[in-house]
C-alpha cells in the first residue's frame, strides 16, 4: 500500500507533463524509507506496474537498499547503495545479467578496494550494469598527481574507481502523469574528498511500461572550484542465455585493437564466443566505433541461435570509445562478457591521460550521458543487425600489437 507520508506531490511545469514525485532518501533532511511501494492502481494509471523498495538483510547484503521496478514486460532490480548499479533485469522471461562467483549483493562497507593489489572491487562485482569511475576508471596501478602542496606524488589507483561502491545521498522516484507513463528512478551520488575529487553523479534508470527497453540517463558535474579530470565506463555484463558457444557481438567499428596478449592471439575471432572453458584467459578488445548521421552507434550481443539479443545504443559525442571484454571461463568461475561504452579505455589513468582519453570538467561544468538498452526477439534481431551494418564505415582497421 502507498504510505501516507509519501503521497505524491504533483508538479506542473509547463510545458512539461505533470509528474508524481516520491523522495525515498535525502541525507540533507535525514530522510530514509526502509520500505515503500506504489503501483499504477495507487495513482489511477492504466496498466500493471509497481515500484517497491526493500532493505536486504543477512550476510554481506545486510543494509543494502534494493528498488524493484515491475511492469507487464520487465522486472528490474536497482541498487542505490551500490552506486545505482542494475543488478539484473528479467525481460519477457529472459534474465539479463550473469552468475558471478561473488553471488551476494555486497554492502560497500564490506568492500576493501585496496585488497589484492587494488582488485578489491571484484569482491562485489556481479551486476548487469555497473558504472566505473568517476575520479578514475580502469586497471589498478600507479599514477602521478600534483598533491596538496604542489609536488608530483605517486597515487595507487584501484580497479574501476569508487562510484560503484558509493551510496546515494538522494533517491527519488518520478512517474509521468501522462502517457507513456515513464517511470524514472533518480539518485544523486557524491564522490568527494578534502584534497581529492569533488564530483557529483546524477543517475537515472527509467522504463516505459509495455516495452522491452530501459534507459540510463546520467549527468556528471564538477562541484569543485577548479578544473578536474573524470572517467566513466558503463560496464554492461551478460551471461546465458545470450552468451554461449557461437554467440556473436557486433558493432560498427572503425578500429579495433587488442588490450592484452591473449586478445592479440585471438583478434581474428574477436566477435564470436566459445563455450565455457576451464582456465580461459580473458580477452579485451578496444574499439573506436562509427555511428549514423546523428552520431549514434549501437552494439549487440546475439545468442548462438540468432533469435535472441540484447543491445545498447548511445551517442559517440558523449562516449566515443567501446571495450569488449570476453571471459568465457567455466560457469562456476563466471562465464560472462562485457559490452562497455566509455569516455576512454580501461587502461590505468596514467596511460589514458598520455593518449588524450581523460576528459576534464571546468568548475561547475557538467557532461550528460544517455544509453538505451533493449531486448530483441525473433525477427527483431535481424532488423537490429541490419541497422548496425548500415553504420559500418568503408574501412575497418585491425591494429596489430598490444598497446604498451
Amino acid at each position: 500500500m502507498l504510505k501516507l507520508q509519501l503521497l505524491p506531490i504533483l508538479l506542473l511545469c509547463a510545458p512539461a507533463a505533470a509528474q508524481h514525485h516520491f523522495v525515498l532518501t535525502d541525507t540533507a533532511t535525514n530522510l530514509h524509507t526502509d520500505t515503500f511501494q506504489v503501483s499504477a492502481a495507487d495513482l489511477g494509471q492504466p496498466g500493471d506496474w509497481s515500484v517497491q523498495r526493500l532493505t536486504l538483510r543477512g550476510g554481506k547484503q545486510e543494509g543494502v537498499d534494493s528498488i524493484v521496478i515491475r511492469t507487464d514486460t520487465l522486472t528490474a532490480v536497482i541498487l542505490p547503495t551500490r552506486g545505482m548499479s542494475v543488478h539484473h533485469i528479467d525481460v519477457a522471461g529472459v534474465r539479463v545479467g550473469w552468475d558471478s562467483p561473488s553471488a551476494d549483493i555486497v554492502h560497500p562497507a564490506l568492500i576493501n578496494l585496496d585488497s589484492r593489489g587494488g582488485l578489491g572491487w571484484l569482491d562485489g562485482f556481479n551486476e548487469a550494469l555497473v558504472r566505473c569511475g568517476l575520479e578514475y576508471a580502469g586497471h589498478p596501478g600507479e599514477d602521478e598527481i600534483v598533491d596538496n602542496v604542489g609536488n608530483i606524488s605517486k597515487q595507487q589507483l584501484t580497479l574501476h574507481g569508487r562510484i560503484g561502491n558509493l551510496s546515494a545521498s538522494r533517491v527519488e522516484l518520478v512517474i509521468d502523469e501522462e502517457a507513456p507513463y515513464r517511470i524514472r528512478l533518480r539518485a544523486t551520488i557524491y564522490e568527494r574528498s578534502f584534497y581529492g575529487p569533488r564530483l557529483q553523479l546524477d543517475a537515472e534508470f527509467s522504463v516505459v511500461p509495455g516495452t522491452r527497453a530501459w534507459r540510463i540517463k546520467d549527468k556528471v558535474t564538477n562541484i569543485g572550484a577548479s578544473e578536474q579530470e573524470f572517467q566513466l565506463i558503463y560496464h554492461g555484463n551478460y551471461g546465458p542465455p545470450f552468451l554461449g558457444e557461437g554467440a556473436r557481438c557486433i558493432l560498427p567499428g572503425r578500429t579495433v585493437a587488442p588490450m592484452n596478449a591473449k586478445a592479440e592471439e585471438e583478434i581474428a575471432s574477436y566477435g564470436t564466443y566459445r563455450a565455457p572453458t576451464l582456465g580461459f584467459v580473458e580477452e579485451v578488445y578496444l574499439f573506436e566505433p562509427a555511428g549514423d548521421e546523428d552520431g549514434r552507434t549501437m552494439a549487440m550481443l546475439i545468442n548462438p541461435t540468432g533469435d535472441l539479443a540484447t543491445s545498447v545504443s548511445w551517442n559517440l559525442s558523449e562516449l566515443p570509445y567501446f571495450t569488449l571484454w570476453k571471459n568465457t571461463a567455466a560457469l562456476k568461475d563466471g562465464y560472462v562478457t562485457g559490452l562497455e561504452p566509455g569516455t576512454g579505455f580501461p587502461f590505468n589513468r596514467k596511460f589514458e591521460r598520455k593518449h588524450g582519453r581523460v576528459p576534464k570538467l571546468a568548475a561547475g561544468e557538467s557532461r550528460s550521458f544517455t544509453l538505451d538498452y533493449a531486448l530483441h526477439l525473433g525477427a527483431e534481431v535481424k532488423a537490429a543487425e541490419t541497422r548496425i551494418n548500415k553504420m559500418r564505415p568503408d574501412a575497418f582497421t585491425i591494429v596489430k600489437g598490444v598497446p604498451k
